[in-house]
This record gives C-alpha cells, structure tokens and sequence, in this order.
C-alpha cells in the first residue's frame, strides 16, 4: 500500500511538472532567440529551463512556501569550482563587507595590479561562488591580485546598502594593497551589469577623493547605466530578447528599490520623467546620440502623459548612483582609463553606447568592445566548457586584455 501512494506521488510530480513544461513553453516564445544571436538552439534551452524554474517559484512564492528571489538565487548560483593549484584563495572581510581574494602563486618580482570584482545580479541575485570562474581567469590570465565583493543583497539589505558596501570594500582595498602585495596606483574596477552600476558609481564617488590612492582604470560590461528611458533603440530591438527583456529589466529595478510593482508599465512608458528633466537631461540620454548603425529600424515612441504620483514613487531612480549616465560633467571628467563592453542583442546596449560617448565628451580614455553575438548575462556562462558560449570567452577575454594593459 506504501509503494502504491509513492506511486501517485511520483506520477503527481511528473504531471506538475509536465503542466509547468508547457506553461513555460507558452511563456518562452512570448521572448525572442535571435537568429543572429550565439548558439541560439542552447541558449533557446537554458531559457525554457530557466523560465520553468521562475513560474515555479513565482508560484511557490505565492503558496508562502519559499520567497521568489530565493530559490532564483539557488538556481543561478551555479556549480562549485575545482581546487585551483594557480592561486591562494581565501575568504575574509573588509570592514564588513565578505571579501574572496584570488592571489597567484607563483611569486612576482614586484608589487602586481589590483583588480575589484563587482557581480552582476540586478542587486538581488548574484554571489561570490557564482562569480567564482570568472575571478580565477582574470586572476590567472592577468597575473592580478582579485578581491571579490560579496556585497550583502536585496531586498534583506535595502538599496542604497549594495552601491555603500562596494564603495567601503574598494577603499580599504586601495588603503590596505601593499597587505597583499598589490601596488596601490594600479588598482581596476570591474563590474557586470548591475556591478557595472556599482563599479561605475564607486569610480564617480571616489574621482575628486585625494586622502586615497586613484582608481587606475574601470571595465564595465554591459552595465546598467539609466532608468530614465526605456525606449531607447536596444529597447526597442531587445525588448523581448532572452534572459532580460525590457519588463524584465524595469520589475529587477523595482525589487531592487523595493517598490510595487505595478509601477512597472507607467516606466516603460515614460511616466515617471517630467518634462523638466527630459529637457535637462536630454543632451545626455537621447537615441539622437546613438550610431545610426544601432537604429535600423527604431520608431520613436508616442509622447506620453506624465503621472506625478509615480513620480514621487520612484525618486531613486534620478540618483546618479542608481543611474550614473546623470552624474554631472565635473564628476565624469574625473573618471579613470575606461572599458566598455555591449553586446548586440542586449537591452541594456544603448547604455553603454551612451556612457561611451559621455566619457569621450570628457575627454576620459575609452577601450570600447561590441560582441555582435553576445547577450545579457552571457558572462554568467562562462568557465563552464561545452555548456558555456563563444561569446561568454570573447568578452571575458575583452576584459582580460584591458586589464593587463595597466
């Protein structure tokens, strides 16, 4: 009798998880695999799977089982990395924050670089173990000291506690480099998508300081950098391209920020910006300033109305920490060395494209990469063989050469 309702148990999971399989397959081709995009039959796999796992946990979360952002935080954490015979690694904590250092073994005639790793994860996702392969190859390849942040997440720890926690590690790093054997004056920040925002605000903050050793030079990939327009022509392009599409992008910034939402449609719509700022930070973000070649086929939006109410909601998303494409002229003229990569079929593209043309209006040195396969989140791929991507090792690699240039 006990084998029999293991039986109708197994057979219950099984047509759950059938129902759940078609659900997402319903949801999947609601987001695109662009033709043009690398390996689209995986990538088209990794999305099924993924978006699987989201409906059940959204429902899951529902049910009060489990919090939503918990179990996506299980799913993406990724798998455990062999020991590394190249490198001495250990966990430690600069004021507070949880700190991994990637530090070479074979030793070095002088002081080595210094490199901050900021991970992506829209600041609710994301964790030192998953980084864990991409700090080891930029540690091995650039023969660099790497200290990872494993800034504490949202929403336990409200905004702006991530942006606060990045920017303290990075500078009892910069106060405390020769502790490891690191020379002060050649210290990088690196960052993704969300650490992109990080590391593009802890240089913004830490530009005009002179008690402390200057940031050297700073690598984005395929940051976020503005949530003022989302009609940009990558929006357009990529508003429904896999992993994260335009709502996608805008429901994150709203966890993040711990905000409802139902706020999610006045933002894409434009709602939320005034006219006084439209005009005063059009000179900025425009798609006028876009390349023409990234506006194949861009329609600009309807004029919309302006809702105050949301507005007043959302105040944060107007700080140059949360954007940091708003940071006036005299903070971006103080940036270090800068690299820059987009990707082609990534939302966030017209961002980084944007930044780019800031800095240069600054007169700040700019490296710029465009991996014309790559997508968001194509880095969080990487280390993992047959089942990463080309682009995930091209941009890597990007970042790597930068790098090692300083």
């Amino acid at each position: 009798m006990e084998s029999y309702y293991i039986l109708v148990l197994i057979a219950g999971i099984l047509v759950a998880f059938v129902l759940l399989v078609l659900i997402a397959t319903d949801h999947f081709f609601k987001e695109e695999i662009p033709s043009g995009i690398d390996q689209p039959a995986k990538l088209r796999l990794y999305l099924c799977v993924y978006t699987l796992m989201e409906i059940l946990a959204k429902n899951l979360n529902h049910l009060g089982i489990i919090k939503e952002h918990t179990l996506i935080r299980l799913i993406t954490e990724g798998l455990p990395a062999w020991q590394d015979s190249q490198l001495f690694i250990k966990d430690l904590h600069f004021d507070g924050v949880p700190m991994r250092i990637y530090l070479p073994r074979e030793p070095s005639a002088s002081k080595r670089r210094g490199v901050v790793f900021i991970h992506g994860g829209c600041g609710i996702f994301g964790s030192i173990r998953s980084y864990e392969r991409i700090c080891r190859y930029i540690a091995r390849k650039s023969d660099s000291v790497v200290v990872s942040v494993g800034y504490h997440l949202a929403p336990e720890y409200r905004y702006p506690a991530q942006t606060l926690e990045c920017l303290s590690a990075t500078v009892h790093f910069l106060k405390t480099a020769d502790t490891y054997g690191v020379d002060p004056a050649r210290i990088i920040v690196c960052g993704d998508s969300v650490g992109g925002t990080f590391a593009t605000s802890v240089c913004q903050k830490l530009g005009h300081r002179t008690d402390i050793p200057k940031i050297r030079a700073q690598v984005l990939i395929y940051p976020f950098l503005q949530a003022l327009n989302f009609n940009l022509p990558s929006h357009q392009k990529n508003a429904a391209v896999a992993f994260l599409s335009r709502e996608r992008t805008v429901h994150f910034i709203l966890k993040y920020l711990n905000k409802d939402c139902s706020l999610k449609e006045p933002i894409l719509a434009g709602s939320h910006v005034p006219e006084s700022i439209n005009l005063k930070y059009r000179k900025w973000i425009n798609p006028d300033l876009i390349p023409d070649e990234f506006k194949l086929g861009y329609k600009p939006p309807l004029p919309t109305l302006f809702l105050p109410q949301v507005h007043e909601e959302v105040q944060e998303l107007f700080e140059p920490q949360v954007s940091p494409l708003l940071a006036e002229d005299a903070v971006v003229c103080g940036l270090p060395d800068t690299c820059i990569v987009t990707c082609e079929h990534d939302v966030l593209r017209d961002d980084g494209l944007l930044y780019k043309k800031r800095l240069e209006d600054n007169n700040v040195h700019v490296t710029w990469h465009h991996v014309q396969k790559g997508f968001h989140a194509a880095v969080g791929f990487f280390g993992y063989g047959i089942f990463s991507f080309p682009s995930s090792s091209i941009i890597m690699n990007h970042a790597v050469d930068f790098i090692k240039g300083y």
